[in-house]
């Protein structure tokens, strides 16, 4: 990888501020993948059956994946391609964000976060996840981690089925004690420890999001699920046995600070009870789409679809048929393409149907906050098939409404 500035500021002078990215692929070892973010059959398995199957696709992102030690080089992070001359040159996403600082990502977050501070996946499961719980800052720090809120949102161009459990269980059911909960954590290792037996699963709509703040259990279902997220990537497993099989106990002590090893109150101590027990999860953490510019007239249809966070945002832009627009944002944010083709300023945009493991794409873009105050222009191609793309941004987006936090 590269990491010349010089480079990287040709990429985004040639890009006039849109820098394009490659796929970044993520395995996780205790997953079945669901086969619905366009990887080559063949390749879902290509790092070896002990790295797990590849069951995420992460964008825009400059957190590196914690997958223990067989973890690879630069795994799950976002590297920017572009051809010099006859050359072509990548180099980290990281980097980029590092050496160009507000000319990139706006001095607004540089100066604050000195670094992009969120990133957003695919996560795309056969079954549910485990019943598990994201630290918050304060606990995050204990082992050098931020903490992780995230949002959830199921587009319906990667859902044409649910999986094999299209429930999510949230939060911890009211009356429950903190006796029962320790209880279970404690049976971790006795086979199934039951933990989702004080917990209500919601059934998942497509075209529809939840948001989960750190803290919070949740045990997500089998929809492929796109997810924006603080750039962390810190968790522990509260939940022994998922689809008859076992998780392993490291991953229940995972994020636990080594002083506080096998001491169950600290598992205890991470969970937000107030959040998990509040008897209207429906009416604070689920997100239906927001319209923002109601009439179509205009050529394009934006929603909001993660909205409820401080740290992340994010965007459904749909470009009409054979129209050409230009959208503002004022914000940077990445890209990804959902549905049809076209272009979106210098480069040109597509969504493929199947992808190689290692293969280049044309469907993920990072567009810089100058590029976006001024104003993307987007040109659908096709006189039949909508521009479909999901846009995530970084914390404190100017644009987000307070109403519909």
């Amino acid at each position: 990888m590269l990491t010349d500035i010089n480079v990287m500021q040709d990429a985004l002078d040639q890009g006039k501020g849109v820098l394009r990215l490659t796929p970044t692929w993520v395995p996780r070892s205790f997953c079945v993948p669901g086969r619905r973010i366009k990887l080559h059959p063949d390749d879902y398995y290509v790092l070896g059956g002990e790295r797990g199957g590849i069951d995420e696709r992460w964008f825009s992102s400059t957190t590196p994946a914690k997958n223990g030690p067989l973890t690879g080089e630069n795994e799950g992070l976002s590297a920017v391609v572009f051809t010099d001359g006859s050359q072509e040159k990548q180099f980290l996403l990281r980097d980029a964000v590092e050496e160009l600082k507000g000319s990139l990502i706006g001095d607004r977050i540089w100066n604050e976060y000195r670094s992009w501070p969120m990133y957003s996946k695919f996560f795309d499961n056969m079954g549910p996840l485990p019943h598990h719980i994201h630290h918050n800052d304060e606990h995050a720090a204990k082992i050098g981690q931020k903490g992780k809120p995230e949002a959830y949102y199921f587009p319906p161009q990667v859902n044409n089925h649910g999986g094999d459990f299209p429930y999510t269980f949230f939060g911890i059911t009211p009356g429950t004690t903190k006796e029962q909960i320790l209880e279970c954590l404690k049976n971790f290792t006795k086979g199934d420890n039951k933990i989702t037996n004080y917990s209500s699963a919601f059934r998942l709509e497509p075209g529809t999001g939840w948001d989960v703040p750190p803290g919070m259990l949740h045990a997500p279902g089998s929809m492929c699920t796109y997810e924006p997220q603080k750039a962390s990537d810190v968790f522990a497993m509260y939940q022994s046995l998922v689809n008859e099989a076992i998780i392993p106990e490291e991953l229940l002590w995972n994020g636990t600070p080594q002083d506080r090893m096998g001491d169950y109150n600290q598992l205890m101590e991470v969970i937000d009870w107030e959040l998990n027990t509040n008897p209207n999860l429906l009416e604070t953490r689920f997100m239906a789409p927001v319209v923002i510019n109601p009439e179509t007239s205009e050529g394009y249809e934006e929603k909001w679809i993660c909205y409820r966070s401080h740290d992340f945002s994010a965007k459904e832009l749909t470009v009409m048929p054979g129209q050409t627009v230009t959208i503002k944002d004022n914000a940077a944010y990445g890209m990804i393409m959902m549905q049809g083709h076209g272009t979106m300023g210098e480069w040109n945009i597509e969504t493929p149907t199947m992808i190689r493991y290692g293969q280049l794409t044309q469907d993920e873009y990072f567009v810089s906050e100058a590029a976006a105050k001024e104003g993307v222009k987007i040109v659908n191609q096709s006189a039949t098939d909508p521009i479909v793309m999901l846009k995530h941004f970084g914390p404190k987006n100017p644009d987000l409404p307070i109403d519909i936090m």
